[in-house]
C-alpha cells in the first residue's frame, strides 16, 4: 500500500486489541477496523477484516485497502463538516451515527490514564522547595 506501512501485520503488533467499528450488522458482515489512512490522492484506507465462525473457535481474517466513504455530515450552524470513517459501501449507518459505549470506555480510560501520567511528569518536574 503505497503511503502505508510496510507490513500490515508489524502494525498490528503495537495493538492488543482491535475493535469492529462497524456499528450493528449481521452475522454474514465481515467485522472491520481501520489501521490506517494512506497519505494519498484520494485517501486509501487499510482495514483488517474478519469473520467469525461457529462459536467464534475459528477466526478468517485479510488485510483490504479501501477507499473511503463519500458521505458527509454537515451542519451549517456550527460550521463543520464530518466524513464518514468507514469504507465505501459500508453496510449499515455511516460512522457519525454509530455509537460505541465500550470504544467510548476505552478511550476515557486512555484519556484518564494520559492525563495521570502527564500529572505524575509534572509533579516531577517540579522543584523542591526546601
Amino acid at each position: 500500500m503505497r503511503g502505508g506501512p510496510d507490513d500490515p501485520d508489524d502494525h498490528l503488533a503495537d495493538k492488543p486489541y482491535v475493535l469492529c467499528e462497524l456499528g450493528e450488522h449481521t452475522d454474514d458482515t465481515e467485522h472491520a477496523a481501520h489501521l490506517w489512512t494512506a497519505e494519498t490522492e484520494p485517501p486509501r484506507n487499510l482495514w483488517f477484516r474478519w469473520t467469525e465462525s461457529g462459536s467464534g473457535l475459528r477466526v478468517h481474517h485479510r488485510f483490504v485497502t479501501l477507499p473511503g466513504c463519500p458521505a458527509r455530515l454537515i451542519n451549517v450552524d456550527e460550521g463543520y463538516r464530518q466524513w464518514c470513517g468507514f469504507p465505501d459501501e459500508h453496510p449499515g449507518e455511516h460512522s457519525f451515527h454509530v455509537t460505541d459505549p465500550l470504544r467510548d470506555a476505552l478511550a476515557e480510560q486512555a484519556r484518564l490514564e494520559a492525563q495521570q501520567l502527564i500529572s505524575e511528569d509534572d509533579a516531577d518536574d517540579t522543584p523542591d522547595e526546601s
